[in-house]
Parts: structure tokens; C-alpha cells; sequence
């Protein structure tokens, strides 16, 4: 009987050793690189950037050109759709639109040359939870990121709001050691930025810098085109017929859009005419096309050097 008992206990106390064993390896950090991340390469004098917007293609109207300018000098650009887009369009959903959209966003930060991410949330259903605060702080930390950018809060769209809210609320996180241990903690807090906008209560946004994107007006055009589902097609408010299915049609349309985008870009210039002055002189004073950025006063506060050094154009 004593041999007996002795066998099991021996087994269950290995067995407690090894599961403890287990759980103490499993709380060693690990390094994980977020889908599509660059290595990191913090020595090369590089900036890294990264931009949250709500949907595929908020980042991507709200960045294009200052990304594509960043990335032709080296610098290291990424893109992230806090959700999949499956609900943005009049005639389809779920899981269809969810991989057309994204097989559009990734060809448009191929051609700025910048990497992108989306995040399989549904559209129309993202919160402020603690679950997705950790996966915005967590790509910032991975992206080891000197500038984030994202929209302000206050905004039409729940999901405008929330993303940017979870930003906000990791403006401070992505310096601390414990919260997402796997990720090792930035060693200094990047500068926050919000991209422009006409939202007027409760406060109208305040650009602290505008920059003159005319050399990469026609590819970021070029690039924003690729989306036909929002562009074209008119996302969740679009129509049948909108986009024609003969090629004149498709070819009109294609060019009322493509037009319609460069007056986006051009009111920027014309509304912040001074500081693209500011910043860029006499370029700044001819430029047709800008986008502009208020500085978020939860991260680093950059001096006006500073500023110019993290947009060297």
C-alpha cells in the first residue's frame, strides 16, 4: 500500500513542479512584432511613425501624402484600421467587404511605400475597452513609435471616436513596463498628433504644423484611387449606378473623385496658408496642397526644432 501511495504523490508533486515551472516561463516577456512590422532598427536615425484611423482608408485619407513624403526619405511608416470595414458598403458586408477592403488598403500603402494593419474588429462595434487598449498600446510599443497619429474625439462616427480615445488613453501606457509585459516599454513618450478637421464643438481644431504635399500630389491620388469600394462605389451611402459599369462612365466618375480629392487637399493649403509660411517659407506660400496636425497635449510636447525635424521636408 505504501509503494503504491508514494507513486502517485511523486507524480502529482512533479507534476505541480512542472506546471509552476510552465507558468513562471510563460511570464517571461516575449517580444512579438505586430503583422506587417518592420524590424526595428532604432540606430538608423530613421523616424517611426504610425497612424490609427477607424476604418480601411481613414489613415489613409487623413496621411497619405506626409506618409508617402516620410517613407521616400527613409523613414518608417505604418497604417492601422482599428476595424475591418464590414459594414461600408450599400450593397455588401461581412466577410467579403472585410477582405476587399483590406486587399485595397494594402495595395495603397504599397505605393506610398508604407506597411499597414487591420485590425479584425467589426465595423461599427469598437469600443474603449481595457481588451483594446492593450492592442493600440501594444502596436505602439511595437512600431516603437516617435510620432502617432490619429483623429480627434470628437467626431460624427462612433468608431472615430473610440479610436481616438484608445490612442489617448495610451498616450501615457506605452511608456510603462507592465502593462503588455511582452512588449518592452518605449523609452521615451512619443509626440501624439490629431489630423485635421471641421468639427467646432465642443473646440475647432488647431493646427500647430502644415506641410505642402504638391510633389506627391498625383501618387497619392494615384494610390487613394485604389480603393473603388469607398471611393467610387460610395461606401455605405452609395448607390447603384454610382460607378458606372461602361468604361466612359467609370472614367468620369474616376475623374470627379479624383478631383473632388485634390479640393480636399488644397482647402488645407488655402486654411493654414500662415503656418505652411511658417515652416516653409516661399514654398509654403505657393503650395496648393497641404495637411495640417494639432499637437495632442497627452504625449511629448515637442519644441518647434523638434517639429521640423519630424517633418524634414
Amino acid at each position: 500500500m505504501k509503494t503504491r501511495l508514494r507513486l502517485p504523490v511523486f507524480f502529482l508533486v512533479a507534476g505541480g513542479m512542472g506546471f509552476v515551472l510552465g507558468t513562471l516561463q510563460e511570464k517571461q516577456p516575449r517580444i512579438v512584432l505586430a503583422q506587417g512590422a518592420a524590424p526595428q532598427t532604432p540606430g538608423d536615425g530613421k523616424l517611426r511613425i504610425i497612424v490609427f484611423g477607424a476604418h480601411p482608408d481613414d489613415p489613409e485619407y487623413r496621411s497619405a501624402g506626409v506618409a508617402m513624403k516620410w517613407a521616400q526619405q527613409g523613414h518608417h511608416v505604418k497604417l492601422v484600421a482599428t476595424t475591418n470595414g464590414d459594414i461600408g458598403h450599400w450593397d455588401i458586408a461581412g466577410g467579403p467587404l472585410a477582405l476587399r477592403r483590406k486587399k485595397e488598403v494594402a495595395e495603397v500603402a504599397r505605393r506610398l511605400g508604407v506597411v499597414n494593419e487591420v485590425l479584425d474588429i467589426h465595423d461599427g462595434e469598437l469600443e474603449p475597452t481595457l481588451e483594446n487598449r492593450r492592442a493600440v498600446t501594444r502596436l505602439i510599443k511595437q512600431w516603437n513609435a516617435d510620432i502617432v497619429i490619429t483623429n480627434r474625439p470628437n467626431d460624427y462616427h462612433p468608431d472615430h471616436r473610440y479610436t481616438s480615445v484608445l490612442v489617448q488613453d495610451s498616450a501615457y501606457m506605452v511608456t510603462v513596463p507592465f502593462i503588455t509585459p511582452e512588449v518592452p516599454p518605449l523609452k521615451k513618450n512619443p509626440v501624439f498628433l490629431y489630423s485635421s478637421d471641421r468639427f467646432q464643438k465642443p473646440n475647432p481644431f488647431k493646427p500647430d504644423i502644415a506641410i505642402s504635399i504638391d510633389d506627391v500630389m498625383e501618387p497619392t491620388l494615384d494610390a487613394l484611387l485604389v480603393m473603388e469600394s469607398q471611393i467610387h462605389e460610395g461606401g455605405a451611402n452609395g448607390y447603384r449606378g454610382l460607378y458606372p459599369t461602361d468604361p466612359a462612365g467609370r472614367q468620369k466618375r474616376r475623374d470627379e473623385v479624383r478631383a473632388s480629392l485634390a479640393r480636399r487637399y488644397a482647402a488645407e493649403a488655402d486654411r493654414y496658408r500662415e503656418l505652411l509660411v511658417k515652416y516653409e517659407g516661399e514654398k509654403g506660400r505657393i503650395a496648393k496642397y497641404a495637411q495640417a496636425y494639432e499637437i495632442c497635449e497627452y504625449g511629448r510636447q515637442p519644441t518647434q526644432a523638434e517639429l521640423k525635424q519630424m517633418f524634414p521636408f
